[in-house]
């Protein structure tokens, strides 16, 4: 079974920064995408960031400028840097993949368990 193993989340200052990783267990085979969701409470799950095995990448608007993902496939993990930090940010960011990614949209089949990132206002 796929297991992604999140870490780097916690508490930053607004302008900050924190780097967010996500390593893939349990397949011999590179995943085809990976990405990133966040939410809050109350608010509607984001889609921040995914990035294919050729490195392709995409943001949501909220975050273009200020985040970058990245992977390194020899290790199936996935990296969401995130600086100049906002109160808007805060949310569960849940690290997660797409196995059978080959374009189009992406629907992710593995999801990690989610880790708090807060900004205070």
């Amino acid at each position: 079974q796929v297991q992604l193993v999140e870490s780097g989340g916690g508490w930053v200052q607004p302008g900050g920064s924190l780097r967010l990783s996500c390593a893939a267990s349990g397949t011999m085979f590179v995943l085809n995408a990976m990405g990133w969701y966040r939410q809050a409470p109350g608010k509607q799950r984001e889609l921040v960031a995914t990035i294919t095995e050729g490195g392709s990448t995409d943001y949501a608007d909220s975050v273009k400028g200020r985040f970058a993902i990245s992977r390194d496939n020899a290790k199936n993990t996935v990296y969401l840097q995130m600086n100049m930090m906002e109160p808007e940010d805060t949310a569960v960011y849940y690290c997660n993949a797409d196995s059978t990614y080959h374009g189009g949209s992406y629907d992710p089949d593995y999801w990690g368990q989610g880790t708090q990132v807060t900004v205070p206002s």
